[in-house]
Order: structure tokens, then C-alpha cells, then sequence
């Protein structure tokens, strides 16, 4: 943290600054990195700060566990009904999607978006010799290297690494993750973000994500529009060359430095927390959010979607769903919370005229047992469904894949039809527009989501 009074730029950005959240910390604004995404004359080397031109991806994760055969239930099924015998929802309790399937009765939103064309139903996802651990499961769908014991990247946060270096098509001339690379909602930032050069930023609430300097004025003055145009010798009219730095500092200007800045911040300089505290807290909107954690994350997303961030990721959890005993009250209950929050984000969206170039991807670490168990709950499992919103899906009727099979089971499980590194690559290549095999380390067959 500054501790004293710097007034000029150059002081500020040599010593560095905090920025405060539940889960970030961005220590340095250093050397020509800084500069250059601080220079208005040099907007090759950053994302526009507008947002308003790239496809953006929210992410919804379903901690716990999502019990998929309650969620989308095979009711016309003996197999289902004999190994559910209380747990199973009827054909009079279910939103018909065909003849087999249909949707937890309490998912009368999604159905709606499905009636809609925006809503994409994806069966059978999981991945070869599954884990009924949450925490390797959870870390092989963010990392999506099942065959590694340890990976110290996500994903997605390799999707910013190789956009940074300028693979990404949409973002012709400009460092694609120029500003915020991904924002999560919620107190730590989810291993599927993480890069080896990229960080994302992640806060509960966004008036937890602000400087707790001393030098306040100083901070709000770097981030001005003024402040952008103001050189070390406080010259409004001529861009000022990176500072040097005596050879008795050389630890504040090395490559290693520059590393640390990249690996450590997710913002850039024209974007500062008081923005995001201005775009939310002045944000208004006439969707009909419930009122817990996880429609409080999707609302905050939508008003910085509006607030036209350049953020591609947006990351939203909601917990709950380990369901052992007692799980068809609770569950049922998830599911409104969860129909609620999507449809009124959705909705959001389309009011902000946003929701042609917005994704949302769900998913969970893996399903549940086919079969109930003695405490009215069910089990760890493996396949599961996932769905896809937004209105550059592809039209009705949405499913992809097949249903597993409820008789020819893995030890008491789905065995997963559809890998979900296939989802990952269908959104990489088809939404994202950038090459997949570098992220995901091999080539997967992607799937009919998207519109061509």
C-alpha cells in the first residue's frame, strides 16, 4: 500500500498501489507495460474499452454436484422410475421437451427460452474414467487436462494467455485481454480463469473491489481522463516517454517485474474500481432477479456488460446442489432459483439490446448416482447435462447429444456420451473465435450449438 504523498505519475506508478479485494491483489503499475496501456495514443497494444463490439461468455458454475436426472428427467423411462422410486418426476411433473424427456417442473423459464431458440439442452457430458471427487472433478472441468494430477491453468485462463498474444481473429491489431480478462463473481477466483500470464479479477460484491490507499486522490487523478494525458513533468500536451529508473532500482524495472504485473493484475489503468463501482451502482434495470447471492452475481454481471467493460468471461457460481438426504424439496428449489436468475438475466440482456453477443454456458462437476439412495438423497456420479442460452444458438428444437443409458451404467453411473472438452472447443473455435487445440491440447470434434 502507498504510504505518503506522490503527486506526480511517474512517483505513483514507480511505488506502486493496492487494490483491495476479496481475492485479488494488484500491487504494481510499472514501466513501459503500464505506459503503453496508459498511452491514449497507443491503442494497438489494449482491448477498446467500449466492449461493444466482441462476443462476451458467462459462466455459470453449479457447485455440488447437479443431480442431471432431476433436472432433466427421462420420465417416460421404467428404468428411471424403478431406480428412483420417490426421487423420479412423472410425466404429469415434468415440462415435456419430447417423448422421453422433459424438464423439472419448477424450469418454466427455461422452457420458455427453449420454446424461444435460446436455450441448447447438451446430454450425456463428462469425460473418459470420471472422479466422484468434488475436487478433482472440479479441477478436470477447469482445467480440462484429466490426464494431469496437478495443472496450474484453466482453461480459460489459457484462452487469455493465447488472445494476449494476438491469436484471437476479433480483436485485429489489439491485445485481445487488453483490460479485464475475465471478472468472477465471488471470493476466489476459479482455477478455470487462471493463465500463466493472466489473472482474473474476482470479487463478491463490488464494493469490496476498491484502493485502500493512502494516496486516493493521487489513484482517482492516474485514472482520469486528464490523468491519462499527463506526463512525469506534468506536460498536458505531449505523451511522455516510460520512465527510467536508476541502476540502485533495478528490481522495479526487469523483466521478472513486467512478468509479475502481467500474472498479477486484471485491469488495466483506464479501468479502475471506482468505474465498476459507478457502472453497478448507478445500474437499473426492470428484470425481476431473485434475491440471493446468485442473482445478485447475474445482475452485476448484466450492468457491466452494459457498462460496456472489455471483459470476454464472466464467471457466476451457485452452491448447494450436493444433495445426499433429503434432496427433492431442496433440489426443486435450486432449480427455481436457478430458472429465475438465468431468465431474468436473459431478459436483461435483451432489454440492453446485448443479448445477440452473450453466451452462457452451465455446467456442473458431475452428475448423480442413477440410483437413489437410503436417505432420500442421491450419490456422486458422472454424466450430466449442460445448457447453453443466448440468442446465437442454434434454433429449436435445442438438444445435442443422446440420453445415456439408464440401464448399461459405469458401477451405478451414466456413462457419458459427449466429452466435455467438445463443449469447450465449440465455444473456443464457434463463439470465441480462436483456435482450440492450442487451449485444449488436442484437436475435439465440436457440435451443432451456434448458428453458422
Amino acid at each position: 500500500m502507498i504510504k505518503g504523498s506522490s503527486h506526480t505519475r511517474r512517483v505513483f506508478l514507480q511505488r506502486g498501489l493496492a487494490l483491495v479485494s476479496a481475492a485479488v491483489t494488484v500491487p504494481l503499475f510499472i514501466d513501459n507495460t503500464v505506459w503503453a496501456m496508459t498511452d491514449p495514443l497507443d491503442h494497438k497494444r489494449t482491448q477498446q474499452d467500449s466492449g461493444t463490439d466482441g462476443k462476451i461468455l458467462v459462466v455459470i458454475q453449479m457447485s455440488g454436484g447437479n443431480d442431471g436426472l432431476s433436472m432433466v428427467c427421462p420420465y417416460a423411462d421404467d428404468a428411471y422410475h424403478r431406480a428412483r422410486p420417490t426421487l423420479g418426476k412423472k410425466a404429469d411433473n415434468v415440462l415435456k421437451l419430447n417423448n422421453y424427456i422433459g424438464l423439472n417442473k419448477n424450469l418454466g423459464p427455461i422452457k420458455a427460452l427453449y420454446d424461444d431458440g435460446m436455450a441448447t439442452l447438451i446430454q450425456g457430458v463428462g469425460y473418459p474414467n470420471p472422479n466422484r471427487s468434488h475436487f478433482r472433478s472440479m479441477d478436470i472441468w477447469h482445467t480440462a487436462e484429466p490426464e494431469k494430477e496437478t495443472s496450474t491453468s484453466g482453461w480459460l485462463g489459457r484462452y487469455f494467455d493465447n488472445t494476449c498474444g494476438g491469436t484471437d481473429p476479433h480483436n485485429t491489431g489489439s491485445a485481445a485481454i487488453g483490460g479485464v480478462a475475465g471478472i468472477a463473481i465471488g471470493g476466489q477466483a476459479p482455477l478455470a480463469m487462471k493463465g500463466e500470464k493472466t489473472m482474473p479479477l474476482s470479487f463478491d460484491r463490488p464494493e469490496n473491489y476498491r484502493y485502500n490507499g493512502n494516496d486516493k486522490d493521487d489513484y482517482k487523478k492516474l485514472n482520469s481522463e486528464m490523468g491519462m494525458n499527463v506526463s512525469a513533468d506534468q506536460s498536458p500536451t505531449k505523451p511522455s516517454a516510460p520512465p527510467t529508473v536508476a541502476k540502485k532500482q533495478p528490481a522495479i524495472i526487469t523483466p521478472g517485474s513486467q512478468l509479475e504485473f502481467l500474472t498479477r493484475t486484471s485491469m488495466d489503468a483506464q479501468v479502475s474500481s471506482d468505474k465498476i463501482l459507478d457502472i453497478v451502482g448507478n445500474y437499473h434495470t426492470t428484470a425481476n432477479y431473485p434475491g440471493n447471492e446468485f442473482g445478485r452475481g447475474l445482475k452485476t454481471t448484466a450492468a457491466m456488460i452494459r457498462g460496456g467493460l472489455p471483459t470476454r468471461v464472466y464467471y457466476v457460481s451457485m452452491g448447494g446442489f450436493d444433495t445426499h438426504a433429503g434432496q427433492e424439496g431442496r433440489h426443486d428449489r435450486l432449480m427455481t432459483e436457478f430458472a429465475q436468475g438465468v431468465s431474468a438475466f436473459m431478459q436483461d440482456l435483451k432489454d440492453q439490446k446485448n443479448d445477440d453477443r452473450v453466451c452462457v454456458m452451465c455446467f456442473s462437476e458431475f452428475g448423480r448416482r442413477v440410483e437413489q439412495n437410503a436417505s432420500g438423497g442421491t450419490d456422486h456420479g458422472a454424466a450430466a447435462p449442460m445448457f447453453v442460452f443466448g440468442r446465437g444458438i442454434s434454433k429449436h428444437p435445442g438438444i445435442v447429444g443422446e440420453h445415456p443409458s439408464l440401464t448399461k451404467l459405469d458401477g451405478g453411473d451414466l456413462i457419458h456420451t459427449i466429452d466435455f472438452r467438445s463443449v469447450y472447443a465449440s465455444i473456443l473455435q464457434d463463439w470465441l473465435g480462436t483456435a482450440s487445440k492450442p487451449i485444449l491440447g488436442q484437436q475435439f470434434k465440436t457440435m451443432p450449438i451456434f448458428r453458422a
